[in-house]
Order: C-alpha cells, then structure tokens, then sequence
C-alpha cells in the first residue's frame, strides 16, 4: 500500500484509547488519539486520517456532533462509532448526522475490530480510486469533447478548402475552355490527365471525354510531338486540313518533371 494508513482514535476516557492503540501496536499503521471532539478536529486539521473510531458519548461535543463536523470537512474518511449505550435512536441517529460506516458496541471484540478496519481501510482505498478513475475519464471526456470540437473546426476549414478548390479549378477548366488553342497534358505514364474542349472538338471527342486515356487513342502526328517532340522549337502540323503551331512543354519542375504539356496554336 503506497500511501500511510492513519487511524484517529477519539475517546475521553484514557484506557479506551490504550486499549486501541495496543490493538494496533503490531499493525502498520499510525495511530493518532484525542480525548475529545474538539482535539479530534484540531488533529484532522493537522493531518487527515483515512479512518476515525469515535466514542458516542463524550462531554462537550459528543460522537455525532464530532463526526458531523468531520463527514462535513473531510467527507472521504471512513467513520465508526464505539459505545457501550447504543439503542436503535442512537445508532439512527449517528447514521445519520455523520454517514457512519459502522457502530461497534463496547466491550469490543478484537478480532471483529480489527477485521473491520481492515474493511474500512480497504473501502477508503476503493472509493479513492473510483474518484480518481472518475476523475481521469472526466479529463478523458473533456479532452475528447475538446478533439471533437476541434475537429469540426478541422473538418469545416477542410470543406471550405474543398469547395474553394473546387472552384478554382472549375474556373481554371473554365477558362482552358474559353481559350482558342487546344491544350493536352500527360502524365508520365502517358495518361491524359487535361485537355480543353478546343482540343476535344479537334479530335471529334466533343461528347466522350479524353481524360483517364492513354496517348495511344490520340493521332499518330500528336503522339510523335509527345515522344520526339522539342520544347525549345514550335512544330508545324496539320489535322483536318488546318495547320497548328505545335508547342511542347515540360509539366512540373524540370529536375522532376510530372510529364508533358502540349499547345496547338491555329494558323490563320
């Protein structure tokens, strides 16, 4: 057990609590004793104890009123009462007023005593650990209604991103499309991945879309500017009877290129 377990004794008659403390004498715990309510209250503000046996009758402030005030300060103690006057009204009464765990009738058996003590300590430990438990999933629960929040935001940053992007590239598409050349581009791969609608109305694909195609479906003198194609100089070729300036670049960086991009340009 990692943390000291501490008993406090409270009795007013001073053979009581020799009587307690040889009882424990051969236990491993620290026995704290007071011969009044009073006392017990200045030796809690001291140091706590995880448990307090307590005499129900003492002079000046008795057993309940005692216990009362300790439920109230340091509700986590375990409290058992000791009397050699106990009648139902009272142990109702000391129920009651200071959520005993147990009343124990004097003279005492030892071994039930001792036997009971155990069980409190042990029942001070399980509901120290059931707060913390509590404790850590109320944290746990913060922090993931926390994450949950910041994912929404997350996620609604993300959406407006989506749709901003979304939109450039409609317009980008939009704008390819009002251009009057007709633009390709491939990847390396050799899969079309752009081309505007001038250069689908100039393969007669005004319907069917070219994207997703290999460079195969295309004319064999737009395949030869792809493959031999040079970008420092224009090529001139001819589909369907009208000439283009054919012009070749490199898509991407040119230390890593991510394939080619092609223009034909009409010749009036």
């Amino acid at each position: 057990m990692a943390e000291n377990v501490r008993i406090l004794c409270v009795d007013d008659e001073a053979n009581v609590l020799k009587a307690l403390q040889r009882l424990f004498m051969d236990e491993d715990y620290e026995i704290e004793t007071a011969e009044s309510g009073e006392t017990g209250i200045a030796a809690m503000e001291q140091q706590e104890a995880q448990v307090i046996i307590s005499d129900y009758r003492m002079p000046g402030m008795n057993g309940v009123e005692f216990l009362k005030q300790v439920y109230e300060r340091w509700p986590d103690t375990v409290r058992i009462v000791l009397s050699g006057y106990a009648d139902t009204a009272s142990v109702v009464e000391a129920i009651n007023e200071g959520q005993i765990y147990k009343f124990i009738p004097k003279p005492w058996n030892d071994d039930e005593l001792k036997i009971t003590i155990d069980k409190a300590i042990e029942t001070y430990f399980l509901r120290k650990k059931n707060l913390e438990l509590s404790k850590e999933l109320q944290d746990s629960n913060e922090e993931l209604t926390k994450l949950n929040e910041n994912l929404e935001e997350l996620v609604e940053e993300r959406t407006e991103e989506v749709i901003f992007q979304n939109k450039v590239l409609a317009r980008s598409q939009y704008i390819l499309d009002s251009l009057p050349v007709a633009v390709l581009g491939i990847d390396i791969s050799g899969c079309i991945v752009q081309c505007n609608r001038y250069f689908q109305e100039l393969m007669q694909e005004e319907n069917i879309s070219l994207l997703g195609e290999n460079i195969s479906h295309l004319p064999p003198v737009i395949q030869n500017i792809i493959e031999k194609g040079s970008s420092k100089s224009p090529q001139t070729i001819t589909i369907a009877g009208q000439h283009y300036l054919a012009f070749k670049a490199t898509m991407g960086d040119h230390k890593a290129p991510q394939g080619e991009i092609v223009v034909l340009t009409p010749i009036p």
